[in-house]
């Protein structure tokens, strides 16, 4: 008596998985797992970590936490270094992307054209962004030195600064915020050209014939055609660069800390001083999650622009 040949279970669970690949209610699941997960473990384990830290008296050393509501909150409230910081950290963030998207727009437009080394140029746009922002930013701590600032010399070499004249960029309040916005605009710059680039490639070359032939001139071809038409991609990139800019610490905990008397403080930096250095993860949650609302009312405005914007192109 013949017996049947035993299944292949190797075969049975590739044709399950081929199956599943070919079923589209299923694949686009498995294509957005990895991404879902990423996102839970990075982001929302903390997030709700820190909510629990945000609403207890937990500290570094404490063994036991306590429920104590909003008391943090309230207790932030009421310092005046909150409000410093959030006015700081509205400056830092508002200034320095319109200095970017300006220089976006304009590095952008110039690397659209044809010309030689344009490849090498590219790659000088691309390089602070590719490199550690801390190495940068320590290079730009020696730019900024109070004795061997290589701005100083120059200026004292080509008469722009008298004997007596000596600036101290991270030790007097309006360079500071000047010197450390200067920094964070070189940082995010190449990505926002990368990203307005795109766009300004994504426009049918027709379209730029058809202008040239009723005879507009290069602002009239710029301000009428080309910017509507690259408006929803500059929003995106200003979006990347207000979350971006709005959460980072590490420009400023390197060049100032904050410094002096709390001119340069930002939301991100004093939430670790408060919860890191100084010991109160309580304290420091609870500022850390004053980022999230105005991050969130933030990207619902730029987003509906960009999708006004789109509509209107």
């Amino acid at each position: 008596m013949l017996r049947p040949a035993p299944k292949d279970k190797s075969a049975a669970r590739g044709g399950f998985f081929a199956r599943m690949a070919d079923d589209e209610r299923w694949l686009w699941r498995f294509m957005l797992a990895p991404a879902v997960l990423y996102i839970v473990a990075l982001v929302g384990v903390p997030f709700i970590l820190s909510l629990y830290y945000s609403l207890s008296n937990v500290t570094v050393a404490s063994r036991e936490t306590q429920f104590v509501g909003l008391e943090n909150f309230s207790r932030i409230l009421d310092s005046p270094t909150f409000w410093r910081a959030l006015r700081n950290t509205l400056i830092f963030t508002v200034l320095s992307q319109a200095v970017v998207l300006v220089l976006a727009n304009a590095l952008a437009i110039a690397l659209s054209a044809d010309f030689r080394g344009k490849w090498f140029v590219r790659f000088l746009i691309l390089l602070p962004w590719v490199a550690p922002i801390s190495l940068g930013s320590i290079g730009w701590l020696w730019i900024y030195d109070s004795i061997y600032s290589v701005i100083n010399w120059t200026a004292r070499a080509a008469g722009l600064l008298g004997p007596a004249e000596w600036p101290i960029w991270l030790g007097q309040p309006n360079l500071a915020m000047t010197s450390i916005i200067i920094v964070q605009v070189w940082r995010m710059l190449p990505l926002a050209t990368v990203i307005i680039l795109a766009g300004l490639s994504s426009i049918p070359q027709d379209i730029h014939d058809a202008a040239a032939v009723d005879g507009a001139g290069f602002w009239r071809h710029l301000i009428q055609i080309t910017f509507p038409l690259v408006m929803p991609i500059m929003l995106v990139a200003l979006l990347f660069g207000v979350v971006f800019t709005f959460t980072d610490m590490i420009v400023v905990f390197v060049l100032t800390r904050g410094g002096p008397y709390d001119t340069t403080q930002v939301l991100a930096t004093w939430a670790y001083f408060t919860g890191i250095q100084g010991g109160d993860l309580a304290g420091g949650a609870a500022i850390s999650l004053f980022l999230f609302p105005v991050l969130v009312a933030g990207a619902v405005l730029i987003l509906r622009l960009a999708r006004r914007a789109e509509i209107a192109a």
